[in-house]
């Protein structure tokens, strides 16, 4: 089956699709051989991406309107008929909503939806508060048997759907709405292992779904004025978190930082803190997120300069870090 995506570009002021675009154009590559393959949708067929694929498989995508605990419970009832199902519906209101569903009719039953957020983070950033998710990974790491994923490009949303379709298990996809570079031209992606998406030598930043581009420019940046190297790791599966690369990571003893569209709690930098404490590393350490507070009003990126989670404010925080 043909990708949709080519691998090759690293150049990341090249945009491509969005996330969401490529996750609707794989299911309906994905469709066109696979009949078992079904779309459960909360009144978010649009801005899921998701009208041609109903143009093109009516048979397979099931509006239930906005009810999101109905969502899931339908996904769920579905996927344990042997269908591969996923359940796709705004991040903010599907990890909250519909999070006792999520906890039982999908983990806990072990069916193997896909659930599919939409607009994650900050993407709605003008709406305000009440439709960011910044609580989605703190919850859904709390629960058993279910992988958690944000994609940082096209190819890796790409194989993330694909991979989520050939499982078993109970997946979580975080996707925001913004155009997304090729960050890599390396084609190696699997669950619960990080990408190395560039070498470096001063420390580590590990960023995870749309704020590794913002970690990559950072470290050009870093480069460029400073003579600092960065690495860069795209931690896309929070859970399971790849331990192995974490500890590798860290037994260089360069200062780590994490970038995350999420709050500071309870998500990967927290994750990671935890792993490298009880593991006995002792590197310097910093979480890049979302502080404990309701959000400013403002587009996605000017909520990220805000809180520091942009190419400016990474590279601030490396150099304080680094003791520049």
């Amino acid at each position: 089956m043909d990708s949709i995506v080519d691998a090759t570009i690293e150049n990341i002021a090249v945009a491509q699709l969005t996330n969401l675009e490529v996750f609707s154009g794989v299911l309906q590559l994905l469709a066109e051989t696979d009949r078992d393959i079904i779309v459960v949708t909360s009144d978010s067929r649009g801005s899921g991406k998701l009208v041609p694929f109903g143009q093109k498989f009516p048979e397979q995508i099931i509006e239930v309107g906005i009810a999101e605990q109905n969502l899931v419970g339908v996904a769920a009832g579905i996927a344990s008929t042997g269908k591969k199902v996923f359940a796709v519906s705004p991040a903010c209101f599907l990890t909250a909503r519909a999070l006792e569903q999520i906890k039982n009719d999908v983990a806990y039953s072990n069916n193997p939806v896909t659930l599919v957020g939409i607009s994650a983070g900050v993407s709605y950033g003008a709406l305000g508060s009440t439709h960011h998710s910044l609580h989605d990974f703190a919850v859904l790491r709390t629960i058993n048997n279910l992988i958690i994923v944000a994609p940082a490009d096209n190819f890796e949303a790409e194989q993330a759907v694909r991979l989520a379709a050939e499982t078993d298990l109970p997946v979580y996809i975080r996707f925001g709405k913004k155009s997304m570079p090729l960050l890599s031209a390396e084609k190696s992606f699997e669950f619960g292992k990080g990408r190395l998406i560039r070498e470096g030598s001063d420390l580590t930043i590990i960023a995870t779904g749309e704020t590794v581009e913002h970690a990559c420019r950072a470290a050009q940046k870093l480069e460029r004025e400073f003579n600092l190297t960065a690495s860069i790791v795209s931690m896309h599966t929070i859970k399971p978190l790849d331990y192995n690369l974490l500890s590798e990571i860290a037994a260089s003893d360069k200062p780590i930082i994490t970038v995350e569209e999420h709050s500071i709690y309870g998500g990967l930098g927290e994750a990671c803190a935890s792993f490298l404490i009880q593991n006995n590393f002792r590197n310097r350490f910093k979480i890049i997120g979302i502080p404990d507070e309701y959000t400013v009003t403002g587009s996605q990126q000017e909520i990220f300069n805000h809180y520091g989670i942009s190419e400016e404010g990474i590279t601030k925080t490396a150099l304080a870090l680094l003791g520049e």
